[in-house]
């Protein structure tokens, strides 16, 4: 479970990451992150081993641990100006994990992907589409139907981002 819940935190990472079939950049610094699923409903009843097990994985892959509470897991992303002129944005551990996106599209400000797994932790696939609705706010939904760690998963994510500030502070970009 462990790893399919570091997964749906992740969500948003190809969420972002679609955000560069759009026309418009994002725009730079301090994004916040939110990512709801019925499985985060589940994150209170983790011990304390396994989500210290948790967090070293969420480190192993640069990334800072997000705040889990009442189904949502929220997070920081720091998207650096080269980033949105580049149309490069953060994909977190997508590719640690053995997913990669495919048939990425843009209709006006609709976006959609698909992406498939194929690591030793997370095979499957799913889809994720989404608004953008400015260069300050996204939002969408994720679905993954596949297998975690030997565990049939079928699971949506909703997933929103808005920009926080111009500055990333203490928040690295990926």
């Amino acid at each position: 479970m462990r790893c399919v819940l570091f997964f749906l935190i992740g969500a948003s990472s190809f969420m972002v990451s679609a955000a560069n079939v759009t026309e418009d950049n994002l725009r730079p610094g301090l994004w916040q992150i939110t990512t709801s699923s019925d499985l985060l409903w589940l994150a209170p009843q983790i011990s304390p081993e396994r989500m210290r097990e948790l967090q070293d994985l969420a480190e192993q892959y640069g990334v800072e641990m997000p705040q889990i509470q009442m189904g949502e897991a929220t997070s920081k992303v720091c998207i650096t100006q080269e980033m949105a002129e580049q149309q490069k944005f953060p994909i977190f551990y997508q590719s640690e994990l053995g997913c990669e996106t495919r048939n990425a599209t843009r209709d006006g400000n609709k976006y959609r992907l698909d992406f498939a797994c194929s690591g030793p932790e997370l095979k499957g696939k799913g889809n994720a589409e989404g608004t953008i609705t400015s260069s300050e706010s996204f939002s969408g939904r994720t679905h993954f139907d596949g297998e975690a760690q030997g565990v049939p998963v079928n699971e949506y994510a909703d997933i929103s981002g808005r920009w926080v500030d111009a500055s990333c502070g203490t928040v690295k970009p990926m």
